[in-house]
């Protein structure tokens, strides 16, 4: 499939995974140009069934995403009436959240307000220690986090902990951030790339039906449990009957799964499932 002409994004595929590179200078500040790229981008990759995994990561190596642009923001209306359906920019971030592919943020620099927001869309997050910041500074100007960051900074890292982000609106540094959830990592700078890229390649050879089924079933976990169980159930059973399962799970038993001297390496077993 071939992608758009983008002037503020890069877009290299390699192996079923969409390498997605911010390059917006100075600042890659969240503008319109920026937010419609985001939101053409997103459509083409969901729309691609080649794609299983996306990456985001910057050109900048000091900003992921700066924030959004106050200037737009101060020209937006002041009295709205209370929406009553998603506007532009929450259904463009709820669909990187919904989308049938694993989506992950590489982080090396700041990632502060709508950045932050961006990036808690996606499944994955991953920074380089003394080098990634994550921020909600809304509070500071006199607003708020209105890009999605007060239903999901909570439900990432627990009301508390996203109230004390959101009400003191300090950076919180990748080491603090993994340790809160905000980020599923941080590692050394020279470590971060190749394990991103390692572990999207990893995720990209499992089946896409697989991949897209237990991101619908995790994402139901926001739901009381017995519907989220019920969901569960809906997408175990959408995998069975896949070519891709059949096939895999003969190959396991064919490699030596359920042997125990396999099973104590089950991981290189896995690798070789695609064989």
């Amino acid at each position: 499939m071939a992608y758009g002409e983008y002037r503020c994004l890069r877009v290299r595929l390699d192996r079923g995974v969409a390498f997605v590179t911010i390059d917006h200078p100075p600042i890659n500040l969240l503008d319109v140009a920026l937010m419609r790229e985001l939101d053409g981008i997103g459509k083409e990759l969901e729309g691609d069934d080649a794609v299983r995994v996306v990456v985001f990561d910057s050109a900048d190596p000091d900003f992921f995403i700066a924030h959004a642009d106050v200037a737009l923001i101060r020209q937006l209306p002041t009295s709205a009436p209370r929406p009553t359906t998603l506007g532009f920019f929450h259904a463009m971030v709820e669909r990187f959240r919904t989308m049938p592919k694993a989506t992950i943020g590489k982080i090396e620099g700041r990632a502060r307000g709508g950045g932050s927001e961006f990036l808690l869309s996606l499944d994955l997050r991953f920074g380089a220690l003394g080098r990634a910041v994550l921020a909600q500074p809304e509070v500071a100007l006199g607003i708020l986090p209105g890009g999605s960051g007060t239903q999901r900074l909570p439900r990432l890292i627990g009301r508390a902990r996203a109230l004390e982000v959101i009400l003191g609106g300090e950076d919180v540094p990748a080491e603090l951030a993994e340790r809160w959830g905000y980020l599923n990592r941080a590692l050394p700078p020279a470590e971060l790339g190749p394990f991103v890229e390692r572990l999207a390649f990893r995720i990209a050879s499992f089946p896409a039906d697989a991949i897209a089924l237990a991101k619908a079933a995790v994402n139901a976990a926001e739901l009381p449990t017995e519907q989220g169980l019920l969901e569960e159930a809906a997408c175990f059973n959408g995998t069975l009957g896949t070519a891709a399962a059949r096939q895999r799970m003969a190959r396991f038993l064919e490699l030596g799964g359920q042997t125990r001297a396999v099973e104590l390496h089950l991981g290189s077993l896995v690798d070789r499932l695609a064989e």
